[in-house]
């Protein structure tokens, strides 16, 4: 019997990095989940990734952004924090400008990490592509 060695199933998402002013990034645990990632989601129908961020980030932390505070940072692609045999792409802005950001939707736990020492457990994708890239 041969194992199977197809890829695994690819989630596309877009996600927002929020910095404090001591350069600490947002990280947000979304129920059921162990690890912190960025706030951000999958996109509805037709929708651009920036679209896409700026909706999960008011659905997700409660902050209307505008349009133009998006910068991007990039393409990148980790294995999916929860969902097994699958990997997550993701299109991540910077935020430019402070936010007052508070828990809602599916969201369980906010935190600010030091980018260089997080004391959080990360998902793959921030951990090992986003931080290094900030």
């Amino acid at each position: 019997m041969q194992e199977n060695t197809e890829n695994p199933a690819e989630i596309v998402v877009s996600a927002v990095v929020f910095r404090d002013s001591a350069g600490k990034v947002l990280t947000v645990r979304k129920r059921g989940s162990m690890l912190f990632q960025l706030p951000g989601g999958k996109p509805e129908a037709g929708e651009s990734p920036r679209t896409t961020a700026m909706r999960e980030v008011a659905e997700e932390i409660g902050v209307a952004i505008p349009p133009s505070s998006l910068h991007p940072l990039g393409k990148f692609s980790a294995p999916a924090a929860n969902e097994p045999r699958c990997s997550v792409t993701a299109t991540v802005f910077c935020h430019s400008g402070s936010v007052e950001p508070h828990i809602d939707a599916e969201i369980e736990e906010m935190a600010w990490v030091n980018p260089s020492h997080p004391d959080r457990p990360l998902a793959p994708l921030l951990a090992q592509k986003v931080l290094p890239a900030i």
